[in-house]
């Protein structure tokens, strides 16, 4: 399916967070976004060459601009491990061993994916204020980490058809040129091409989610391709290394 484009408007915050403009006019508690380039090129990669104290020094100007005491991001291992998460009793950037989604089922909670053409999920019911962010690179979608997430969410009693899905800025399928093996293994059901040919990720997730039993009309997709518009979000196969970081959380109030 072809899912609604929203495109993201940039936060008057100090961080560079481009947040989906419906969710924040008709959700205030909740904290949703992805972050793109700022002066310094905002380099959120824990991983990468950027030197580890200016990283951690933003991924703490983060945490604090949106509010909680502890942040939450996995060492992503392009799988579909979810990590559930209860208020933390330290305070900091708290690092998570081979998590590639985190489900956010309780106020007072924050999580980060990192992604550079990687799809960035938001899914959340606004009825119970939860939520789910999911990192989905092509491996993650053929393990069916957005599945796991809206099976979760299920038994903790948020039903898909209550569900919105928004799938963040990420390559797009004009840009993301791949191999017959990946083509199979993000579409079983469709018969995969004989040479490498572009994939859009962002319409394979929508349709997984509809699958799912979330509703067509509950799943949007950002206007933005991290390749095509590098000015603002780091794309791996436009040759950068920079990572940028997509965020979702509940504040207690209102």
């Amino acid at each position: 399916m072809t899912p609604r484009v929203v495109e993201e408007v940039r936060a008057p915050l100090p961080i560079p967070l481009w947040l989906h403009p419906e969710w924040a006019s008709a959700f205030p508690w909740l904290v949703q976004g992805t972050t793109g380039q700022g002066r310094d090129g905002f380099d959120l990669g824990l991983g990468g060459d950027a030197a580890v104290g200016r990283v951690l020094d933003r991924w703490r100007q983060v945490r604090q601009t949106l509010g909680f005491p502890t942040l939450f991001v996995g060492r992503q291992v392009h799988g579909a491990s979810l990590a559930l998460h209860d208020a933390a009793a330290v305070r900091g950037l708290a690092i998570l061993d081979d998590v590639d989604g985190h489900v956010v089922p309780q106020p007072g909670v924050v999580a980060a994916v990192t992604v550079a053409d990687c799809v960035p999920v938001f899914v959340i019911d606004p009825a119970r204020r939860v939520g789910a962010l999911l990192h989905a690179g092509w491996r993650g979608v053929a393990a069916g980490i957005l599945e796991r997430a809206v099976g979760l969410l299920h038994m903790r009693g948020s039903p898909p058809e209550r569900l919105l899905v928004h799938l963040g800025p990420a390559i797009c399928g004009a840009c993301y040129e791949v191999g017959p093996e990946v083509h199979a293994a993000v579409r079983p059901d469709v018969p995969p091409p004989a040479h490498p040919v572009p994939l859009d990720l962002r319409a394979a997730l929508a349709d997984r989610a509809v699958r799912a039993g979330v509703p067509r009309t509950g799943v949007t997709r950002s206007a933005f391709c991290t390749r095509c518009h590098s000015d603002r979000f780091a794309s791996h196969r436009a040759g950068r290394h920079e990572r940028q970081a997509a965020v979702l959380g509940v504040r207690r109030t209102p």
